[in-house]
Parts: C-alpha cells; structure tokens; sequence
C-alpha cells in the first residue's frame, strides 16, 4: 500500500516560534529541560560554512555504541540532513552534555526498522510525526517500516570521545 504524501509547509508563524522554543531554552543554557529525548546538533551550514542549530528528538539510541537515532520528518529536503550529508563533523548537547559526533546517514532499509521500532514504542508521537510531515499511516509496523524507508531517512550520531569545542 503505498503511502500519500501531502506537501506541508515549513512552520510559519507561532507554529514556527513553537518549534524554535527548544533551541531558545539551549541558548539561554536549559536545554537540560528538555531531559535525554531531545538534543541540540550544531551543523555546518552546506553552502555558507556557518555553524547552524536544530533541536531534533532523539528517536532511539544504541547502548552499545552510544549513538543517538534521528529521523529527518520533513525527508531528505530538511537543511540539518543536507548539511550533515556534506559535512559530517557535528556538536551535540544532550542536556547539559556538549561533545563532538560523526553524523552517519541510514540506509533505507535501517532507517525503516528505526521508524517501525519508534512507532511501537511512542504510537502517539509517530502518528503526530506522521500528521506533521503530511504522511498517513494505517499503524501496523509494516507501514511504519515501509515510511520509514521510502520517505523518512534517519541520521546516526557517534558521540566522540574528545572534549567538544566551546
């Protein structure tokens, strides 16, 4: 069953002061507010080599490794995915946590099994995803593989180990 995309704009308005609320409580040093489900990436913007920000939801992490999971809701258009694709070398914060990672792009397969495994543990957040990227869901975890594979590519992030930069 193949599934509908409708085209969503980008937030505009108080939609877009609501999605940028969590990069302000970063700024101003209480992104630990916003607990271990969201981190700060700090990226290299593709075009103009500027630092750029997102606050992304972490959407699984490997234990054994220490990578977080993101998916790009809005596809392989959004501008921190294109910006990681040429520049890998990124800063993350999680919490009150700041270190340097490699941004790794999933394959369609994994980034199907990331998307149907998220949807099983957060229903509720994978159907609001899907009304935010304008996507429609029957809920089975096939579809939510399927979604994940053709429209939703995730993002591995491999914290590491030297001190980030201030």
């Amino acid at each position: 069953m193949p599934n509908r995309r409708t085209r969503v704009p980008p937030p505009s308005g108080l939609r877009r002061v609501m999605f940028r609320a969590p990069l302000l409580l970063y700024r101003w040093r209480l992104g630990w507010l916003l607990g271990g489900r969201m981190l700060l990436l700090t990226h290299t913007g593709r075009t103009s080599g500027l630092p750029r920000q997102a606050v992304l939801e972490v959407t699984g992490r490997d234990p054994a490794t220490g990578a977080y999971h993101l998916a790009s809701g809005f596809g392989p258009s959004a501008q921190w995915y294109r910006n990681v694709l040429r520049t890998p070398h990124v800063t993350i914060q999680v919490g009150r946590r700041r270190m340097p990672a490699i941004a790794e792009p999933l394959g369609p397969e994994e980034s199907g099994r990331l998307m149907a495994t998220y949807a099983l543990r957060h229903p509720r957040l994978a159907r609001g995803l899907m009304r935010m990227c304008g996507l429609e869901a029957d809920g089975s975890a096939e579809d939510y593989h399927r979604i994940g594979r053709d429209h939703i590519p995730f993002v591995r992030v491999l914290p590491d180990e030297r001190p980030a930069p201030r």
